[in-house]
Parts: C-alpha cells; structure tokens; sequence
C-alpha cells in the first residue's frame, strides 16, 4: 500500500484559512505601510499612471503584496493545522502553542539584528509585535474562529 504526503497534512476548515489569511495579510500591510505609503505618493508624482505601472516601484510593490498574501496562506494553514493536530481547544493553550511559535521563529532574529547586525531598537520592537501578531495574535484568532472541519466535529 502506497502513501500519499497529502494524507499526513492535517485538515483544517476552509473559512478558518481563508480569514486567518486576511488577518495575518491586514496585520503585515500594517506593519509594511510605510512601503506602500512611499509607493502611493511615487505614483501620485508620476507624469501617468502608464509611467507608474511600468516603474521598478510598481512591481516591486506588486511582488511585495503577493508574496505577502501567499505567506500569509501559508502561515494561516501551518497554524491552524498545529492547532488541529495539539488539539488545542482553549485561548489558553491558543496563547501557549502561539508563544511557543512566536519563540522558535521570531526571537532568534530579533536578539541577532539588536546584537549582531546592531538595528535601532524601534526597527525590532516593530518587527517583534508584528511577529506576535502573526504568531499568539494568528493562533487566538483561529481558536475564536475554530480551526476543524465539520466532518472532524462530528467524530
């Protein structure tokens, strides 16, 4: 008997993935609209809209919204997915599962850019929090929200 990948990935409801991505999309727009700021009054300062499109700013704006919406996708599914397979229920456990996330991804960075690439402070703590979010903030949301599809309910 064969086996397939896709049986190891856990199951996770399809309104849990798809709002879980606009949340954590929402919380990283917040965090990069300073970029998209910049980007909107470059192209208020073009001669046309044609000129702008065709700018280096435009695609990268545009490869910097996509790739984020996708990232986001992907984290959304991976969270929900770990959450299913813990079986965390509670805000609790959400916070803890989260924490735990936010530890293993996120303080690594955070603790080489402050002592090895020496960023200024404001530059990390906005990168902290925003991790949070994406982390603790992302796996609440998904609690609140539920993460199991229906036919894993009934079981």
């Amino acid at each position: 008997m064969t086996s397939h990948t896709l049986e190891y990935l856990p199951p996770v409801k399809p309104s849990a993935i798809a709002l879980g991505t606009l949340f954590n999309h929402a919380a990283n727009i917040a965090v990069l609209a300073p970029v998209f700021g910049d980007t909107y009054r470059r192209a208020q300062q073009a001669d046309s809209k044609e000129e702008f499109i065709k700018s280096r700013e435009a695609a990268s704006a545009a490869s910097l919204y996509g790739s984020t919406l996708v990232g986001s996708g992907i984290q959304t599914y991976a969270i929900a997915a770990i959450l299913n397979h813990a079986n965390v229920l509670s805000y609790k456990g959400a916070a803890y599962l989260g924490g735990l996330l936010f530890a293993a991804t996120a303080v690594p960075q955070a603790v080489s850019q402050v002592f090895l690439d020496r960023r200024p402070a404001e530059l990390v703590a906005v990168k902290v929090a925003a991790n949070l979010v994406d982390t603790v903030g992302l796996s609440l949301f998904l609690t609140w929200w539920g993460t199991r599809p229906a036919h894993d309910l009934l079981r």
